[in-house]
């Protein structure tokens, strides 16, 4: 790795910037040509440096801000079944089966994002009439936690 790749890594680190060509633009502040940056990223997730290469919307800044946790209480013999109807839902981020404890009956839990509680609120009632679960709770995220990978 040169100094390019390493202010590369930094500026790819922080988010692709959200335009038409954002590996241009990248390319720019390196002083280098887009073809270069494109080599270099494919250059560096071959060598496994870079080991994933994704994107994520931060749904708050878009105004989805109404986060949910639904838990359910599942038969255990339904969970596959379930989890497939659950998942399904557009509006369902996460989806995944946890053991119960004990003091806590809920074995499956969605992530629901909406612009408000009241259509986090609606989408669990469908969840609930489609799978014919009525046995859920409804935590509501209060706020968001920042998120970042591995930096430089």
């Amino acid at each position: 790795m040169d100094e390019i790749d390493i202010e590369l890594l930094k500026s790819a680190q922080d988010g692709i910037p959200v335009v038409s060509e954002p590996f241009l633009k990248i390319a720019e502040k390196l002083g280098i040509s887009e073809g270069e940056v494109l080599e270099r990223l494919e250059n560096l997730i071959k060598q496994g440096v870079i080991r994933r290469f994704g994107a994520s919307i931060g749904h708050r800044s878009i105004g989805i801000t109404a986060n949910a946790m639904c838990t359910w209480n599942v038969p255990d013999e339904r969970v596959e079944e379930v989890g497939a109807i659950m998942a399904g839902f557009p509006e369902v981020t996460h989806c995944y089966e946890r053991p119960r404890f004990p003091g806590w009956k809920y074995n499956l839990f969605t992530m629901i994002h909406a612009y408000s509680r009241d259509e986090c609120e609606k989408v669990a009632k469908k969840i609930s009439s489609a799978t014919g679960i009525r046995d859920y709770s409804i935590l509501f995220s209060e706020r968001e936690f920042k998120k970042t990978g591995v930096r430089l």
